[in-house]
Formats: C-alpha cells, structure tokens, sequence
C-alpha cells in the first residue's frame, strides 16, 4: 500500500490547493463522461475546502454529489452533514450540482437503505472522493468496533451499509470500503499533530483495526496543523 503525503504550511492553503485540485480533476473527468460524481466527508473541516469549491467555474450541472456519511437525522437537526453540505458546497456555482442524498425520513435506516443505495448505483465508479479520518483511524461511518465493520470492509460489500458505534447517538449510513477505494481519485483530509501520528501508527495495521487502510492505497493525503 502506498500513498502520497502532503504537508502544507497551513490550512488556509490547504483548502485552496485541495479545491484546485479537486476541481481540477472533476473537470477533467467532466471531458470524457457526461456525468461525474464527487463525495465529501461531514463536520466542519473540509469547510474551507467547500468555500473554495463552491466558487469554483465547472459544469456543476453535470455533478452528483454525495456525502461518505450521514448521521440518521433530519437536515433541520444540528448533527446533520446534508445540512452542513448545503451551506457551505451546495451553493453559489455549486448550486447547480445534484445531491444524492443519504437520508430518507423514517424511523431507522434499514426502511430507506435500498431507495438510497440504487440512486447512487449510476454515479458509481465515483470519480472523485474526499475524506476525513478519526484518531481512531475510522473513516466515513466505518468504525472500528462498529456492529457491521466487517461487512463494509468486505470486497463484494454493498454500496451503503447502516452502522451503529460505541459512542455515536443515533445511527448511521456510510458509504462501504470497496465503493470509497474504488473512486477514480482519491483525498484524505487531516489536521493536527494527533491526526498526523495515529496516521503513522496505522501503518501495518489491519482495515479492521484501521478502517482508514481500506482506502489509502493510491491516495493522497493533506496535511495541516
């Protein structure tokens, strides 16, 4: 497994260079496919790197976007990420794009799965794919220790799997390892010195003690204090 490292002097050029680069890549995707699809993590890091982006000049029409993860909640609830998606990406030039989303109102995740799982199908391969990961070294919704982690880690996994951890309120949708690893490029988005070590401690673990290790190989990962 290889993958390359980025170190920036600081977050601020972090996000402009990620949003380059990202749009820089879906453009070129956008050259021989009519449609291209781009995934996104949750919480307030990649902010920035949304802010950029979402000033960005693309055909934005010609773009699925999709968070990595949900939390099984409304968007009028504080914990959820579609929320966040549409104040900081889902506006501006960015406003054209469609959202895939990864929450369906019902009670638990299982009633809603499929629906959501088979409007993903024909934006799969994704073309491109942002990530964060934990100190836990989880990425998206796949944690270790999570009830179904061997399922998401699983080669012929399906496209989304719900997931419930140690820790975490309510339950969860993730998109699988298989289906974050098989994008045709690959980001990984960390800041601070903690993140940075247990980056380095991962290496020779299994994806079951280190889910981030599912999807590494050919990654690039940005880094910033």
């Amino acid at each position: 497994m290889s993958y390359e490292f980025r170190d920036y002097p600081d977050r601020e050029m972090l996000a402009i260079d990620l949003a380059n680069m990202i749009a820089g890549e879906l453009r070129a995707q956008l050259g021989h496919s009519d449609r291209v699809s781009l995934a996104v993590p949750g919480g307030t890091s990649p902010g920035p790197i949304f802010d950029a982006l979402s000033a960005t000049s693309l055909d934005w029409d010609r773009v699925d976007v999709l968070l990595g993860d949900e939390r099984w909640v409304p968007e009028t609830s504080e914990r959820s990420n579609t929320r966040l998606l549409r104040e900081r990406l889902l506006t501006g030039k960015a406003a054209a794009a469609r959202l895939l989303p990864l929450y369906s109102e019902a009670g638990t995740p299982e009633e809603k799965l499929e629906e959501l799982a088979e409007a993903i199908r024909p934006s799969l391969p994704l073309g491109v794919v942002l990530l964060g990961m934990g100190a836990d070294l989880h990425t998206a919704s796949i944690f270790p220790g999570a009830d179904r982690l061997e399922e998401a880690l699983s080669a012929d996994a399906p496209i989304l799997l719900p997931m419930r951890a140690p820790g975490a309120p309510e339950p969860r949708v993730t998109l699988t390892a298989p289906v974050l690893d098989g994008a045709l490029s690959k980001h990984v988005l960390i800041f601070g010195t903690e993140k940075r070590e247990a980056l380095e401690k991962a290496k020779g673990l299994s994806p079951q003690e280190a889910p981030i290790n599912a999807v590494l190989d050919q990654a690039v990962v940005h880094w910033a204090e």
